[in-house]
């Protein structure tokens, strides 16, 4: 390159005389004025390079691929400066790199000048602050962005949304738990910004949110097409325990075990399976929630119209055992008309048992109908209505008086209970165990087991009640003996035993006792040792007490009794005769 030199550099001159010399000043005087406009012109540039700055580290540019070699693509930024960056960065997730010569590009500047005198250039991180700049603008307008799943990572996903990476948390990737997300991997959709922080550099993204909003529209627009008691067709989506999902085009309606079938339904598998095709009612439709709720039995004959006319109340009837609680069983008369047998109406001697000791489920059953609620689609039904009630049975078979056998049961502090024929118990009181002495001083003598005999004393049918008695076995002796003897009456009795308080005497062997103070009427003559084992005397009867099965006797109320009576015939207390003279006169008269 030829230039004139600056001002100030010397150049050799030889002058010249004559005309010479004024040329040569007329070529200096030119060579000087294209020397100045060479100078103007050059701080001219000089001036425009210094306004035009080197671009910024850290910022974004513009470039032009002018060339691609080795896996790179060679980059004029301009400014006389050139990077290069890795094919990759131009490639999205999944995807093979577009990029050919000519192609402007935006890159981000992290270096004006390396070592090798090249800028240090990214497509990537351009592509970042690209991504960063459009998605604030979609957040704050709520807006959907486009994005790839391309990664899994601890508790989710990474997405690419077009050069800035964001977390998709597991609970988001689906309205439903996700078994295999391979099929979403690589597949570019729609995504809802949940929250961003770019100084942390941080996004989380959701393709629930965008799924929900769909359904929802999609919920609407079929539900606006239905109506309750509409018949539909729908598919069985899933099944639970208390009922089965069921796909009506797009919406789920749910159809309860209770609305399967008017039979009792223990699991819904027992009548659908997961992708049948099954007719249902809408029932219900909730516009608040889009819930539905469905039947299948509304589109079948309710069995319930004929039950008062085909189960009238006292008839019996053939049924199966469907269910068996702690409060009864239910027994299915037909399908769909189901009734409760009471645990009180299962038998009439097992009072305290579980009802599954007494039937059992699937057993075939006869059971009276004893009541119809046909509001409430209740029938009450009886197990042992359908037998003879035992105590009926053993009323007849063993009316009082007769005598049974059986083994204790159990033993109480109030007496025994005696097993006896029909499966029914019989008790006997303390005070029915002997006539000798206490009850309680003989009930030690059982035990478990032990085979007793009784007599049937009382029977109570209603209040199933059965008394027996030990005692009455031998019959009342006490009634025998003293059967035609009544209070007043002057028996004979023998002396038994000699006590320090009175003598023991028997009659008709029976026992009983004389007080020292009944010995006599004469107080010195109240004295035991003057009777003797084998004694007969005469004695008044002065006490009769069933109860304790005593009489009471008297030696002195049977001379008050004959002095009185001697007094009555013979004289009077006003006749002056002695008691020993009227006495007299009264054993004189009866020894004629």
């Amino acid at each position: 390159m030829f230039y004139d030199p600056p001002i100030g550099v010397l150049t050799k001159f030889t002058p010249k005389t004559g005309g010479d010399n004024r040329a040569a000043r007329k070529h200096l005087k030119g060579r000087t004025r294209h020397m100045a406009n060479t100078m103007d012109e050059f701080e001219a540039l000089l001036n425009e390079s210094f306004e035009m700055d080197t671009p910024e580290e850290g910022s974004v540019v513009k470039g032009k691929v002018i060339a691609i070699e080795a896996g790179q693509a060679i980059i004029d930024v301009g400014y006389k400066m050139e990077g290069r960056v890795e094919l990759k960065e131009f490639a999205n997730p999944g995807e093979a790199p577009e990029i050919n010569v000519g192609d402007d590009v935006e890159v981000f500047l992290r270096q004006v000048e390396n070592a090798r005198g090249e800028a240090v250039i990214s497509r990537e991180m351009a592509r970042r602050e690209e991504a960063w700049d459009r998605l604030e603008k979609a957040y704050a307008a709520e807006e959907r962005v486009d994005g790839a799943i391309f990664g899994r990572v601890k508790g989710g996903f990474t997405v690419d949304l077009g050069g800035a990476v964001a977390f998709l948390p597991g609970s988001q990737v689906d309205v439903r738990p996700v078994r295999d997300a391979g099929p979403l991997m690589g597949l570019k959709q729609p995504f809802q910004i949940l929250k961003m922080d770019r100084r942390r550099g941080n996004i989380v993204v959701s393709r629930r949110a965008i799924l929900e909003e769909s359904r929802a529209e999609q919920r609407a627009e079929v539900i606006g097409n239905l109506a309750e008691g509409q018949e539909v067709d729908g598919v069985v989506k899933n099944i639970t325990e208390y009922g089965a999902f069921v796909d009506l085009g797009g919406v789920d309606g749910l159809l309860h075990v209770t609305d399967m079938a008017w039979r009792r339904v223990n699991h819904p598998s027992e009548i659908l399976t997961i992708g049948e095709t099954i007719k249902v009612q809408v029932i219900k439709i909730n516009k608040e929630t889009h819930r539905i709720s469905l039947g299948m039995k509304q589109l079948q004959e309710d069995p319930w119209d004929l039950v008062a006319a085909k189960y009238p109340l006292e008839s019996v009837h053939t049924g199966r055992v469907t269910n068996i609680t702690d409060y009864g069983a239910f027994v299915e008369l037909e399908a769909g008309v189901e009734g409760l047998v009471h645990v009180s109406e299962m038998s009439w001697t097992k009072k305290n048992v579980h009802p599954g000791k007494i039937v059992s489920t699937s057993q075939e059953v006869e059971v009276m109908v004893l009541e119809i609620d046909g509001a409430k689609r209740r029938v009450s039904l009886g197990l042992k209505q359908t037998q003879r009630n035992p105590w009926e049975v053993f009323a007849e078979q063993f009316p009082v008086g007769t005598e049974v056998e059986g083994d204790v049961k159990n033993i109480t502090e109030f007496g025994l209970f005696i097993g006896l024929e029909g499966d029914i118990d019989g008790m006997v009181h303390l005070s029915d165990l002997t006539w000798e002495g206490r009850g309680e001083d003989v009930i030690g003598d059982y035990q478990k087991g032990d085979s007793v005999q009784a007599v049937v004393t009382e029977v109570d049918v209603e209040k199933e009640r059965i008394s027996l008695s030990v005692k009455a076995l031998g019959g009342d002796k006490f009634a025998e003996a003293v059967g035609g003897v009544k209070r007043g009456a002057i028996i004979t009795v023998e002396v038994t035993s000699i006590e320090d308080g009175g003598i023991e005497v028997e009659y008709e062997g029976m026992k009983s006792f004389i007080r020292r103070s009944d010995l006599s009427r004469d107080r010195a003559e109240q004295r035991p040792e003057r009777f003797s084992v084998g004694d007969k005397i005469d004695v008044r009867v002065t006490n009769m007490d069933a109860k304790t099965r005593r009489l009471g006797l008297s030696i002195k109320a049977r001379e008050i009794a004959e002095e009185k009576e001697a007094v009555e015939q013979y004289g009077s207390s006003d006749s002056g005769a002695s008691l020993g003279d009227i006495l007299g006169a009264a054993l004189n008269n009866d020894d004629k």
